[in-house]
């Protein structure tokens, strides 16, 4: 268990307009800041928004001051379930929980009680409790696991049958729709999208009705050393990011589960979602705190 101290990350604007995969510009909210009305357990879509973070989106530094390799640290080492807790400001002293990672901006995403949130500024620092890369499943050495803090392994509670382990999630989709992200060599930071540009195909696998915080299953894809097909595999994401209009793009996924020979048997559960798991966000229960 290490401590990675991140910042607010001021919200950005890529671009005066950007466009869309059907060939339509679009000028809306990204990335970054304190998102006040979107929390774990919404809906991934409909939002007036493109690659919308839920909670405080968090960076090591902005800017060409920080290291590249302490940049990387903080998003590799901060893991989802991990406690965070703010050191700065008005807000000091409260306590939140990460939700997962966002690659390209390389944000760690925090939830924080509501009442919170109105406290923060974008000046505040957050100190996390870094702790779960290095975790191994010992009687299933076929299944790997990333950026998974190990008490919220206890609470999804996946189940040995055989010599495969039974992980329950809302979602399992093909391995044709993942998009941005394929590639990346670096499994324990940042995600990689859901497309979602093929009606037909959302339909089928209900693919617009998954929710921030949800436990999505990907078939065929293999995200032991890098994020690649391979029939027969299967991986385990968190969504972290709203669905986007971009060409490639979708709800984002942090990676927490893989298997390349496919020792992972994911079944459909509606609620394998980390708010349920963690009682945070939609799922916090209401006190006179908030």
């Amino acid at each position: 268990m290490m401590a990675v101290q991140g910042k607010v990350a001021h919200a950005a604007q890529w671009s005066y307009f950007e466009v869309s995969h059907d060939g339509k510009p679009f000028a809306l909210p990204s990335t970054g800041s304190i998102t006040y009305n979107v929390r774990v357990g919404d809906t991934a879509f409909g939002w007036a928004g493109d690659h919308i973070e839920a909670g405080v989106s968090t960076t090591f530094t902005e800017g060409k001051s920080g290291s590249p390799k302490h940049e990387a640290g903080y998003n590799f080492l901060a893991c989802i379930g991990n406690n965070a807790r703010i050191v700065s400001g008005e807000a000091k002293g409260s306590r939140g929980t990460v939700l997962g990672t966002h690659g390209g901006v390389e944000h760690v995403m925090i939830d924080f009680p509501p009442p919170v949130l109105d406290k923060m500024t974008l000046d505040d620092k957050i100190l996390i409790k870094a702790y779960g890369q290095g975790l191994e499943l010992l009687d299933f050495p076929n299944v790997k696991i990333y950026s998974l803090d190990p008490s919220l392994l206890k609470k999804i509670n996946p189940k040995p049958q055989g010599k495969k382990l039974r992980v329950p999630v809302t979602t399992i989709v093909p391995a044709e729709v993942m998009g941005s992200g394929i590639g990346s060599l670096n499994i324990g930071t940042g995600d990689y999208d859901i497309m979602t540009h093929d009606p037909a195909t959302v339909k089928k696998y209900k693919i617009d009705q998954v929710c921030f915080g949800d436990l999505v299953a990907i078939r065929d894809h293999d995200n032991s050393y890098g994020r690649t097909f391979k029939r027969g595999a299967v991986s385990i994401g968190v969504v972290v990011h709203s669905n986007c209009l971009l060409a490639g793009h979708g709800p984002g996924v942090t990676t927490i589960m893989t298997s390349a020979v496919g020792a992972i048997e994911p079944f459909i559960d509606s609620h394998a979602n980390v708010g349920r798991y963690l009682g945070i966000g939609r799922y916090r229960k209401k006190t006179s705190r908030g």
